[in-house]
């Protein structure tokens, strides 16, 4: 198999997006590419057209592969549900909770052989895989029963590519720790090396990259600057904050922290308007008087909305909206505002703004959704697109309330309007994603708080092809074509 395996020094040091550019540019070249990642964690997942679920980042990856997204991309999807427990979404389609211990004992071979088949699959199909590991390759503790990193580029038989962020600081420690406890055939598999985030004149770096070449013998085959990207971000340890002025210029637009957090990349969009300020709330004094309020989707309802209650948070919400705050829950965030949460036996209260009742179900839907603003709902009658993951349903005449729908989804109505659009409720992620409707919420808020009308932002660049320029400009592609072609005179 033609490829190769991105792996990291641990979490977060930029292997999705190294993967994302690399499938970029190999489709740039005119090659058949795929994106690969045999186990994700991760509660921000990928409709794809099939209505099956992935992890978004091999999502996003096929969209940069200008291909498809598949199954097979990403077979095992692990969703926490809460700290000791996630849900396990084999090839697209959830089987079952497990423990940890459970998922090793019950799950590791039918685990291992989805991904052996997915591989299969793939590699009729493609020129090229490019796979990405999790984590670190050297969870000691793990490695006898992983399915994420060396053991798949063993299966794969491709060569790896080791990732460090040099901005968090201890790179050297982190590469040559990284080494040091992989095997020795595991140690001869990594053909290079990339330093990635780096900041400054990378002419102070050269002593650095002589050091970890002479002390490892592994091509450093370059190194990537920081980039402010617009490339939606695997976890939510990519979540960021945009403050940049006080208050008074700027909508100060404030997103909850939910524990488990889900599709974290419907806020993405408001990055990319100047007068909007993002922060995230996790404490009951950090909320003050935000502009607007954004409860996002969660994988746990129930478990997020009983942690925002015990720690104040919950009673901070609720008097925000009493003093005519500006809200918009999003799919487990919408859940939340339900008068009553139910599942199976379990009833819990929810914050109680909207009269409606949602139950949980067994059975997921996961959909992408094409339709309308509903004529009622006061942003106009454009169409919307999104995606829907949810397991509770929404049960309540809400319109015959004085309460119009947000959206028109073919004959069915969807989501909620409260008082002019001070309040909105929606399973739909991604809904801001459509340029026009976020103009207009963002146009009520703007209007009642004196700052400018504006219109959408848009943007005219491909972000994708942005990285892949950036990538290339800075990498030894000689050198990395060689190592994926597995040409061993490489180095």
């Amino acid at each position: 198999m033609k490829g190769v395996m991105i792996q990291g020094t641990s979490s977060n040091v930029g292997k999705s997006i190294v993967v994302t550019a690399l499938c970029r540019w190999l489709s740039n070249h005119g090659y058949k590419v795929t994106p690969f990642k045999s186990q994700n964690m991760s509660n921000n997942s990928y409709v794809t057209r099939a209505g099956t679920e992935i992890g978004r980042a091999q999502g996003v990856q096929a969209e940069a592969s200008r291909t498809t997204a598949i199954p097979e991309m990403n077979p095992i999807l692990l969703k926490p549900r809460n700290d000791q427990r996630a849900e396990v979404i084999c090839l697209g389609e959830s089987i079952h909770t497990y423990s940890g211990m459970e998922y090793r004992d019950a799950f590791y071979d039918k685990g291992k052989a989805s991904i052996l088949h997915s591989l299969q699959q793939l590699e009729k199909q493609f020129d090229y895989i490019i796979i990405e590991g999790a984590g670190s390759p050297v969870e000691v503790n793990l490695n006898d029963k992983e399915l994420v990193n060396m053991s798949i580029a063993e299966m794969a038989d491709v060569p790896v590519i080791l990732v460090a962020d040099i901005d968090r600081g201890g790179v050297f420690a982190s590469i040559v720790g990284t080494l040091q406890l992989l095997s020795e055939h595991q140690r001869k598999r990594v053909k290079g090396i990339i330093i990635n985030k780096f900041r400054g004149d990378r002419q102070l770096f050269e002593d650095g990259v002589e050091w970890i070449e002479n002390y490892t013998g592994i091509k450093v085959l370059g190194i990537m600057p920081h980039v402010d990207h617009h490339i939606e971000a695997e976890d939510s340890l990519s979540l960021r904050e945009k403050r940049t002025t006080p208050h008074k210029t700027k909508i100060d637009l404030a997103v909850v922290a939910l524990p488990y957090l889900s599709n974290f990349t419907d806020i993405d969009p408001f990055y990319l308007e100047a007068d909007v300020d993002i922060r995230y709330v996790y404490r009951q004094e950090d909320l003050g008087s935000p502009d607007a309020l954004i409860i996002p989707g969660t994988r746990s309802t129930m478990e997020d909305l009983q942690q925002l209650r015990s720690s104040g948070l919950e009673q901070a919400i609720m008097n925000y909206i009493q003093q005519g705050g500006t809200i918009a829950g999003i799919c487990g965030g919408y859940q939340m505002l339900s008068t009553t949460l139910v599942e199976e036996e379990k009833v819990m209260d929810g914050i109680g703004i909207l009269p409606m009742t949602t139950y949980f179900h067994r059975k997921k839907v996961t959909r992408r959704v094409e339709g309308n603003l509903h004529p009622k709902s006061g942003f106009g009658t454009y169409s919307i697109e999104g995606f829907e993951i949810h397991l509770g349903d929404s049960k309540w005449d809400h319109w015959e309330h004085g309460f119009p729908p947000l959206f028109q989804i073919n004959e069915k109505k969807e989501g909620v309007v409260v008082d002019n659009g001070r309040i909105i409720g929606t399973h739909l992620h991604h809904c801001f994603h459509n340029d026009t409707f976020r103009t207009s919420w963002l146009n009520r808020i703007r209007g009642e708080n004196g700052f400018p009308i504006r219109e959408y932002t848009v943007r005219k660049k491909d972000p994708y092809d942005e990285m892949a320029h950036i990538f290339a400009a800075h990498m030894n592609m000689n050198e990395l074509w060689d190592i994926i072609n597995q040409r061993e005179n490489s180095l």
